[in-house]
């Protein structure tokens, strides 16, 4: 039995409690707060030679990781740029990692908030380390660009993780640590006097379920939200992007064992698209806890079949934009053709469907049509990925061939605003790269743009009036979900109105993004990225709701 390390713990609580403080102040603040660098000089002169060697020394061999009871390997990951990754991972044994998690739990549960809290930003701030390392292994299973896949994979996936340990620490640290005297008077007699004091009972085992686009990003945060509140995590990664989530199960193997607590703690639970083990897994008994980031189907198939845990999930929606009015029609276009086209469309939060008034808008310039409207957004898309060594630094490649061939499906869809065509990469010649399909069609064409069509898929939608847009947008979040909404108006009732349908769908809100901000990112430490109030998800990262359902307070109490 693994004991704690005393000094080690000690050493680590005196050093990051000064960070969980400032991160704690920047949580009730909501203003910019960061912990961790979002350029790449910080991390060295050599940084991206570094990292790139090091995710070169995983290709074509078994990834050297502890996995209990394992036997035999897994390995099925293929880089949407081409490269030959060829790694395998230990098969795991779900029995005995089930019970090696249960196992490390009591040693972990029995350390203070404040103690676990340390742990986890050690490992945090590993992790930050071997930044450049991870952010290939996210470029080359995800399909991430270059930047994104350092920032988004990276510092801003560990601000993330931070966020939610803070939120736990706080959770936790709202009873006293130590023993309190309760004490209450009796009149002339002798008052009642006991001793009480209250430990933190977390639920259980807790399951990642990671995701294929953002691994780290979307998996960071129930990792780190079960671990500082006691629970032992088994992250099980989408067979399609593993090498992320590995090098972080490793990370944090590491710092739990050189502090004296059991590695098990952090498993790995790798599996193949052919044998695949989450249904498996999810459903134990042992399991009190599941995050998941993924389908709708299969978040709705979860959500009703593992009713022995609490299950939080992030599934599919349809985000949405209502263009009303504008005063800068340029700055407008600009903005929303990189929203369309990050990432090739394969974030959660980019925009699928664009309401315009089919009499038109206001702009700077006077009135606009519909057709005009939206052949400008076909425009700008066009002419903001015409140079492709640019274009690719953007769109990144397309994870999954299905999402591909997705796109071509959708072509019947509505009017072709703006054909999809493929993109040969500079320097990486096998990447799958592919521009955004814009398509025009009317409200009446509902059962074509209220369920998601994940990948680089855009409508314009033509509504009776800017009433209707919200009308009709506010309905499909309602009925369908979304994470994100936008307005372009320039008329303060309208974003009234705007707000208040937002309200309604419980959807965050953007409001005329022209410049360097966009809908489809969100800040840690004060952006919720989703509300968990419709069908989009049922959590919201991070708040209070979605760490303080993990642990219990039990309170022991006997006369002093």
């Amino acid at each position: 039995m693994n004991m704690m390390n005393g000094a080690a713990v000690a050493g680590l609580v005196d050093k990051h409690k000064p960070t969980l403080e400032k991160a704690a102040a920047a949580a009730g603040a909501r203003g910019y707060w960061s912990a961790y660098p979002e350029h790449l000089k910080a991390y060295g002169e050599t940084a991206k030679d570094d990292g790139e060697a090091a995710f070169k020394a995983h290709l074509g061999k078994a990834f050297d990781i502890e996995v209990p009871g394992a036997s035999g390997t897994v390995g099925s990951e293929q880089s949407p740029f081409g490269v030959d990754l060829g790694i395998t991972y230990p098969k795991p044994d779900i029995d005995a990692v089930l019970k090696a998690a249960q196992g490390a739990m009591k040693g972990w549960r029995r350390a203070s908030a404040d103690q676990r809290a340390a742990v986890c930003v050690e490992i945090l701030e590993r992790l930050n380390k071997k930044t450049p390392e991870i952010l290939f292994a996210v470029m080359h299973t995800t399909g991430q660009a270059f930047m994104m896949a350092f920032q988004a994979g990276g510092p801003h996936a560990q601000d993330r993780g931070l966020e939610a340990v803070t939120y736990g620490w706080m959770a936790q640290t709202q009873v006293p640590a130590g023993e309190v005297t309760w004490e209450k008077p009796q009149g002339k007699n002798p008052p009642l006097v006991m001793k009480k004091r209250w430990h933190v009972s977390p639920r259980g085992v807790a399951v990642v379920v990671g995701c294929a686009t953002f691994p780290t990003w979307n998996g960071y945060p129930g990792l780190f939200a079960s671990l500082v509140t006691g629970n032992p995590v088994v992250v099980k990664p989408h067979p399609g992007a593993v090498l992320p989530l590995a090098i972080t199960v490793t990370v944090a193997r590491e710092v739990l064992a050189e502090a004296g607590f059991d590695p098990n703690l952090v498993t790995l639970a790798a599996d193949s698209v052919d044998a695949p083990i989450t249904k498996e897994l999810c459903t134990r008994p042992e399991v009190k806890i599941i995050d998941f980031t993924g389908s709708t189907a299969f978040g709705d198939w979860l959500e009703q079949n593992c009713r022995q845990a609490q299950v939080y999930t992030e599934k599919a929606g349809v985000n949405f934009v209502v263009i009303d009015s504008t005063n800068d029609f340029k700055g407008m276009v600009r903005n929303m053709a990189f929203t369309l086209s990050l990432y090739t469309g394969q974030m959660c939060t980019t925009t699928q469907n664009i309401f315009v008034p089919k009499g038109g808008i206001e702009t700077e310039d006077g009135h606009k049509s519909f057709d005009e409207v939206a052949q400008a957004l076909a425009a700008g898309v066009d002419k903001f990925l015409s140079d492709p060594a640019r274009a690719v630094e953007v769109l990144g490649a397309v994870q999954n061939p299905a999402t591909a061939a997705r796109i071509d499906e959708a072509k019947g869809f509505g009017t072709v605003l703006l054909d999809s065509r493929s993109i040969e990469h500079p320097y990486l010649k096998g990447a799958r790269v592919r521009t955004p399909l814009l398509l025009a069609v009317d409200k009446k064409a509902a059962d074509t743009y209220c369920r998601e069509c994940f990948g680089p898929v855009a409508f314009v939608i033509a509504c009776d009036d800017t009433a209707d847009c919200l009308a009709t947008a506010r309905r499909t979040a309602m009925e369908h979900g979304a994470i994100t909404a936008g307005l372009y108006s320039v008329k303060p009732d309208v974003v009234e109105d705007a707000v208040e349908a937002c309200l309604d769908a419980q959807v965050a809100l953007s409001v005329n993004l022209t410049g360097g901000v966009f809908v489809n990112q969100t800040a840690a430490f004060s952006d919720f990225h989703a509300t968990g109030g419709n069908p989009a998800a049922n959590a919201s990262l991070t708040d209070l709701a979605f760490v303080a359902n993990r642990f219990r307070f039990v309170g022991v109490r006997e006369p002093a």
